[in-house]
């Protein structure tokens, strides 16, 4: 049977990069094994959620570009989970606690198992006192003295068993009315036919619970594998509240990283195809992934305080920004030099060879407005050492005639350039580098780039001519 996998996120705060790398192996597990992705946002939580953070998760996910094949939300399936409650409660596998204070939720701490005489209450009294109006928590009640042992095989962590006595009766409902996570995640997962839920590795004490809703809903268990956690330099946590930007997705999108970077990026962490492969397309990640190749040890994202964005990301993105054609490259690279006001080369083919000249000592989008701006803009920045080689004796000078000279061409090709340039430097008996390192120093106001000839042709002829004469 294909899978049916799920990402259920919560709009409790922007889309972490964890929760990120979750949802793309659910894709690509899915995707491997023709199977089904739905997103279900798990919206229960109403005092946390916020349309802020249902949007930025959104806003996440349509970058990474993957998509879905269904979509849920858990807040018009609440009559579905109450449902389910009740006939868990109807089967005595679960029981009314009227004990109720203001921590509702489960008293997994402190070695609380349940409240005394709750479990004893007979269904009659129960009965008699949910209808007379007194609030209650409504309570998996779970096995005890009978020597059960919980089980299940995790698809990365293997066999993993507890002892039912050392689980306490966690809630199902609240005094509210509303399912907790537990009930409200199990009950969809039942009922969209969930078979495979892979989630972070957090999660993984969760799942003796969830084990015995779904006994208790008459359904089988899917298949679960949890996920190794995602760890600062320092061994902890990733967190929002500690970290911040770091564990974003948008702080790698407003960088001007490519989407399949990102996901190419978050696959290795975690995850390695077996074969020492790093940069990998979509299909080539589709193809090689497997539950198989998932690592137990939790995985290290690397930054600083000074730069949050991990090295072996912006390497990862470099490789891929040279290996997209350009035409499929154009969209994104004119997307973000509009948004900072520079307008790309006219007739498109000259944009074209402009990115093709341009991406091959660039490590993110970003860096053709900021390092590339003198390929769209007159008004470019000089580096100092770039101004030293316009300083060099001649070099103004054989410049501007260097400028006459193309301004004269037939044709303008690297090939036609370096013949006028070489034929001036051989004229006026200096060397060949006094004019290729002051050129480059004009034309792009640094001392490094792409080949000295095709700065050239990513100028274009007309700026070429006119910055060549103006110094």
């Amino acid at each position: 049977m294909a899978p049916r996998v799920r990402f259920a996120p919560s709009p409790t705060g922007y889309l972490h990069i964890g929760s990120a790398r979750t949802f793309i192996f659910n894709w690509l597990y899915a995707r491997h094994n023709n199977g089904t992705v739905i997103l279900r946002i798990d919206d229960t939580d109403v005092d946390r959620n916020t349309d802020v953070s249902l949007q930025s998760i959104y806003d996440g996910l349509n970058w990474l570009d993957l998509g879905w094949d269904a979509h849920y939300r858990q807040s018009d399936r609440l009559d579905l989970h109450r449902a389910s409650a009740q006939k868990i409660l109807d089967k005595g596998l679960a029981y009314r606690d009227f004990t109720v204070r203001d921590d509702e939720a489960d008293k997994s701490q402190g070695g609380w198992l349940f409240n005394p005489g709750m479990r004893e209450l007979s269904p009659e009294e129960s009965d008699r006192r949910a209808a007379a109006g007194e609030p209650f928590v409504l309570r998996y009640r779970v096995p005890r003295g009978t020597g059960r042992v919980i089980r299940f095989e995790d698809g990365v962590y293997g066999p993993q068993a507890k002892e039912a006595d050392d689980v306490e009766d966690f809630a199902l409902l609240r005094s509210n009315g509303m399912p907790t996570y537990h009930m409200a995640s199990c009950a969809d997962d039942a009922d969209l036919a969930i078979t495979n839920i892979i989630r972070g590795q957090d999660h993984l004490s969760n799942t003796f619970k969830h084990v015995l809703i779904f006994e208790a809903l008459g359904v089988p268990a899917p298949d679960f594998a949890h996920l190794p956690l995602l760890i600062a330099p320092d061994g902890a946590k990733l967190s929002k509240r500690k970290h911040g930007p770091v564990v974003s997705v948008t702080t790698y999108r407003d960088a001007g990283f490519l989407a399949h970077t990102y996901v190419n990026f978050l696959c290795l962490l975690g995850w390695s195809p077996k074969d020492n492969r790093e940069q990998m397309s979509r299909q080539e990640l589709i193809d090689a992934f497997s539950l198989a190749g998932v690592n137990r040890a939790n995985a290290v994202v690397n930054f600083t305080e000074a730069d949050p964005l991990d090295p072996k990301a912006v390497w990862l993105n470099s490789q891929h920004l040279r290996a997209v054609p350009a035409a499929e490259l154009a969209p994104l690279v004119r997307k973000v030099l509009e948004a900072n006001g520079l307008q790309p080369n006219e007739p498109e083919s000259a944009f074209f060879q402009t990115i093709e000249a341009a991406r091959s000592r660039f490590a993110t989008l970003n860096d053709f407005t900021e390092r590339g701006r003198c390929y769209f803009s007159d008004d470019y920045p000089m580096a100092p050492d770039a101004l030293a080689k316009l300083d060099a004796p001649q070099a103004r000078e054989l410049l501007r005639e260097l400028a006459a000279r193309i301004e004269g061409l037939a044709e303008f090709t690297e090939q036609t350039v370096e013949k006028e340039l070489r034929d001036i430097a051989t004229d006026k008996g200096v060397k060949a580098g006094v004019l290729i390192n002051g050129s480059r120093a004009a034309l792009t106001g640094q001392t490094a780039g792409p080949s000295a000839f095709a700065v050239f042709m990513a100028v274009g002829r007309e700026r070429v001519i006119q910055r060549l004469k103006k110094v």
